[in-house]
């Protein structure tokens, strides 16, 4: 795996890239409560993530700066209205140990200050970017099954963070890196336009309540910025399994210009997207999943 490298190119915090052409407005996801899956990203777990048997809850879990950051944006970027909430669970001793030592490799912290070389991060490989990862099992499986894509998770739940690492150090998966903080300024100032050959939510927070509904991730101005960072046939693809998000989505994607529906409406599961276990729980219950599939247009 490559070094973590990123460019010197000098961003203005707080406003929108000259390319990117759209507001920020909108924010990453958390994983759907009824699934248990995937966290988007945002600001990384603060400080009471502490290891099993480690630190008090006021102390930072890596104050030698050796894993990821507890805010890596900090105070020059914006606070706006999120859509995800950091969780504060407990990180083991596997996970903080791959945390340590594979983060300063394989992991990145959002702090909007610079441009990502994609190509030199990831090889030369194509990049998908999946925002929410949970804690990685599937990211993992996808990486594994497809090595010629690179997998740039963005997520701010500190277990699966370590936990995506240590799969990925375990099963030799050279084609999956880690980014820690808010997925909006990962899109806005340090992805170049045209950059990712894909992107995933699967399982964001469906934010039930109505007055909750401008918390969730996909709409409108999320995707007038995200298009951006997309490649002419660049895959996007979500999955719910909330009945009125999946409508949201259905209609939001499909009033996006610059892509176009693979399918009539919803999509079947494609063979790439693994089934986990928190929605086969779901299933059981008899929660209806939908799978979104949609592709940029050419320019």
């Amino acid at each position: 795996m490559s070094e973590n490298p990123v460019t010197a190119v000098t961003v203005t915090p707080a406003n929108v890239s000259p390319e990117a052409g759209a507001p920020a407005a909108a924010a990453p996801a958390v994983p759907a409560p009824s699934t248990g899956s995937a966290v988007a990203a945002g600001p990384a777990a603060p400080a009471g993530a502490a290891a099993s048997g480690g630190s008090r809850r006021s102390e930072p879990m890596f104050p030698d700066g050796t894993g990821p950051a507890a805010d890596p944006a900090g105070s020059h970027h914006e606070r706006r209205i999120r859509s995800f909430q950091p969780r504060r669970s407990r990180v083991s001793p596997s996970q903080a140990d791959a945390l340590r030592r594979l983060w300063p490799k394989w992991g990145l912290d959002i702090d909007g200050l610079s441009r990502i070389d994609l190509d030199a991060f990831f090889d030369g490989r194509p990049v998908v970017l999946e925002i929410g990862f949970g804690m990685g099992e599937a990211t993992a499986q996808m990486a594994a099954a497809d090595p010629d894509t690179g997998i740039l998770g963005c997520d701010v739940h500190t277990p699966g963070q370590g936990n995506l690492l240590g799969l990925a150090e375990r099963n030799g998966l050279s084609n999956i890196r880690v980014a820690n903080g808010d997925a909006i300024i990962l899109l806005r100032e340090m992805l170049a336009p045209g950059s990712l050959a894909g992107l995933r939510v699967y399982f964001p927070d469906p934010w039930p309540k109505k007055r909750h509904h401008k918390r969730r991730l996909i709409q409108p101005e999320f995707l007038s910025l995200a298009t951006t960072r997309l490649a002419p046939g660049a895959l996007v693809h979500c999955a719910t399994d909330w009945e009125p998000y999946a409508e949201q989505m259905l209609e939001v994607l499909s009033a996006e210009p610059t892509l176009e529906n693979l399918y009539p409406s919803y999509a079947p599961r494609p063979e790439f997207r693994p089934l986990t276990k928190f929605e086969g729980q779901g299933l059981d219950k008899g929660h209806v999943v939908h799978d979104l599939l949609f592709r940029r247009r050419g320019d």
